[in-house]
């Protein structure tokens, strides 16, 4: 079948594997994507709907007769939730579900560690083997740390509020197995100090991903780059041919009613001969680079504020209902 008998859809998943940023069900069965990749403020989103409260009250019910402490309490029902939207979602893709630690864990190497084992733990009750999940974890240093440490145990870590290439180095140095730079909050970002409009090829988003891309595929490195936080069909498109691309059910819905051509645009083999500058990363360098870099500074603090208040917001929820 040529690529123009093919949607948009149809044509970026023979360059990209596509995952499916939601929470949603339905959605997911309708776009048939390979993994699933969720966070707390799709989480959040999903309770509020009728067809969800199920899996809350469920949580809720294995939970009520806890007698220890209000906030221990409170984190074993948040977890059982995600545990719940991830066996509901692993019945629905081949693939892999990821599953995100506590965002107010973000500065917590430790804290990190043991909250993906519990993670992992919880999953492998319900007969899920730890190769389907992927524990999501903010790239801080404490979260590359933590992730370092998971790696060694074979669990997998994919790197989220992802901004910079000094934090994909640190990822890459980590051997985690899967990074998440964010593409919409970097033109977000750059759109409102600039005031400009940026289609797919000039957007800062997408360099940085293809800067990442590059990188990675120049010194060899394991990690798998998955573009995310999309805000058009351009951006997707002008990635075609990164390892994965994780798109909202509004984005695929696009792509599934185009039938615009979808060439090729990072080519692991031509980034291989690039002239890109290898990074020596220890703590301090990592902080100061990260620190030198005001959207990723700004962004990634924005973004472990945003995931920890809609947590908040997921913990008032269970507490009416408790």
């Amino acid at each position: 079948m040529s690529n123009s008998a093919l949607n948009s859809l149809e044509q970026l998943k023979k360059l990209t594997q596509v995952v499916a940023d939601t929470g949603d069900f339905g959605l997911i069965k309708q776009f048939e994507p390979q993994d699933a990749t969720t966070n707390p403020s799709l989480i959040f989103k999903a309770v509020q709907k009728e067809e969800y409260a199920a899996l809350l009250d469920q949580a809720i019910s294995e939970f009520r007769e806890y007698s220890g402490p209000e906030s221990v309490k409170l984190g074993l029902i948040i977890d059982r939730v995600l545990i719940l939207f991830g066996l509901e979602i692993l019945k629905l893709i081949p693939g892999r579900v990821s599953t995100e630690v506590d965002a107010r864990l973000s500065f917590d190497a430790e804290a990190t560690v043991d909250r993906a084992h519990k993670l992992i733990a919880d999953y492998a009750a319900e007969g899920i083997d730890k190769e389907r999940i992927l524990i999501k974890i903010a790239s801080t240093w404490e979260g590359i740390k933590a992730a370092e440490a998971l790696q060694k145990e074979g669990i997998n870590c994919n790197m989220t509020l992802l901004f910079s290439l000094a934090q994909a180095a640190g990822c890459a140095e980590a051997n985690a197995k899967l990074i998440s730079p964010f593409v919409g909050r970097i033109m977000d970002w750059f759109k409102a100090k600039t005031g400009e409009t940026y289609t797919g090829e000039n957007d800062p988003g997408v360099l940085s991903v293809k800067e990442i891309f590059t990188y990675y595929k120049k010194y060899g490195y394991n990690t798998e780059v998955m573009g995310a936080s999309f805000r058009n069909t351009g951006e997707i498109l002008a990635l075609a041919g990164c390892d994965l691309l994780t798109i909202s059910p509004g984005l695929l819905g696009d792509l599934q009613d185009s039938n615009d051509d979808v060439p090729l645009k990072l080519d692991a083999e031509e980034a291989k001969n690039s002239d890109i500058e290898k990074l020596d990363l220890d703590e301090s360098t990592f902080r100061f680079l990260l620190n030198e870099d005001a959207m990723a500074t700004e962004k990634l603090s924005e973004g472990i504020r945003l995931f920890a208040a809609d947590i908040v917001k997921l913990e008032a929820i269970i507490q009416e209902k408790l």
